[in-house]
């Protein structure tokens, strides 16, 4: 849709500095006459006008450009997009497999904690809450892994859509994603306004309506100068000779066309309505700016948050880990202290899926990093440098 706007704006291009050129119109008023004659018997007539000089036209050929511009920074803000969109599909469909992976091997081990659980309350050791806790931990998971594999089937399609593939031809792997990392400085509004082409799009079409609002208010009060020339080759067989003297088939005349209107009451309302047009758009221009400094200042802001969020991620995956190793190590050599309780393959298990629960919120917690990183560049015009730039 964008390709197709930019099209049409370099047509708009032509119409204007084509009204230049001359224009040919042939066209025919042959007919039967009887009496005085009325009319013109042309076997055919060919007309060629064009405009000579006018004060507006400059205007609103600037104007032709400029939204030609704004076409083209209107293609690339949405070429951009475009590429956040599917690099936030890709990367998070890319997570969602590693956590169904996990969750997979999480529901291993719940399945051999409801097998432990179920043996301790046959013998009497637990109480049966212990195994209603561990099949509902078991039906989360398998909640959890449902809502996941729906969810990476819908992004599946989306990345149909945006790529042209196939969806079941789409595999992504996370080592194919290259590292983000924004440093955004200095004024947010600046930062915007010069890497967002959407910004700067709005700015360019705003400057196109201003030089139309001044094509409209030189309208009035101006001569426009138009070329004619015009060629008619009459009949013979109607009664022109009878009635006009020194009568000929062939005609021919040129010359120029001027006008000069004094007073046209429409003409000034419209200029009047072109400048507020024109007012407007450099309102919502500066709008769109100030709205993207703060999405800039917001995301910046966030990055912080989401970085510390991360690292507390990685400590409690980390911790969950050494947590893991411990029991394991205790359960294959004994603690050797009589006063300490001694672990169970219960506790095995529970570790084993405490570390997966970890370890999938920790793929959550990347993917809100990245979410966000890529959105300041998106926000600052850098998306498509991060997306060509090659993986890690």
């Amino acid at each position: 849709m964008s390709a197709a706007d930019v099209r049409r704006a370099e047509a708009g291009i032509e119409e204007t500095v084509d009204a230049y050129k001359p224009s040919f119109l042939l066209g025919s008023s042959l007919g039967y006459s009887y009496g005085f004659p009325i009319g013109q018997p042309e076997v055919f007539s060919l007309t060629a006008q064009s405009l000579a000089f006018s004060f507006s036209q400059p205007d609103y050929i600037r104007a032709a450009r400029k939204a030609l511009q704004s076409a083209q920074l209107h293609l690339r803000d949405t070429r951009q997009q475009v590429i956040l969109d599917t690099a936030l599909d890709y990367i998070e469909l890319a997570k969602i497999q590693q956590q169904i992976t996990a969750l997979d091997q999480e529901s291993g081990y719940t399945h051999k904690l409801i097998e432990i659980e179920d043996a301790r309350v046959d013998a009497g050791r637990d109480a049966k809450v212990e195994l209603v806790k561990a099949r509902l931990t078991g039906a989360q998971i398998e909640l959890k892994r449902l809502h996941l594999e729906d969810q990476a089937e819908i992004l599946r399609a989306q990345l149909a859509h945006l790529t042209g593939l196939s969806a079941a031809d789409i595999v992504p792997d996370p080592r194919t994603i290259p590292s983000a990392n924004p440093q955004a400085q200095g004024n947010p509004d600046a930062v915007a306004l010069g890497g967002n082409s959407g910004i700067q799009a709005a700015y360019a079409a705003a400057r196109s309506k201003l030089y139309t609002a001044f094509g409209d208010a030189r309208q009035n009060n101006r001569p426009t100068i138009a070329f004619v020339a015009s060629y008619g080759l009459f009949s013979n067989f109607n009664n022109y000779s009878q009635y006009y003297l020194h009568f000929q088939q062939n005609n021919f005349g040129a010359g120029v066309q001027i006008t000069i209107p004094l007073l046209d009451s429409s003409r000034t309302a419209k200029a009047k309505g072109s400048l507020a047009d024109a007012a407007r758009s450099a309102a919502e221009a500066d709008q769109l700016r100030n709205e993207a400094g703060e999405q800039v200042l917001q995301l910046e802001k966030n990055l912080s948050e989401l970085a510390l969020q991360e690292q507390v991620a990685e400590l409690q995956a980390e911790l969950a880990q050494d947590q893991l190793d411990a029991v394991t190590t205790q359960l294959d050599s004994g603690s050797g202290n009589a006063d300490q309780s001694q672990l169970t393959p219960r506790d095995e298990q529970q570790a084993r899926i405490e570390e997966r629960t970890r370890y999938v919120d920790l793929l959550d917690a990347k993917f809100q990093l990245a979410q966000a990183q890529l959105g300041l560049l998106r926000s600052t015009g850098k998306i498509e440098d991060w997306a060509k730039s090659p993986a890690p």
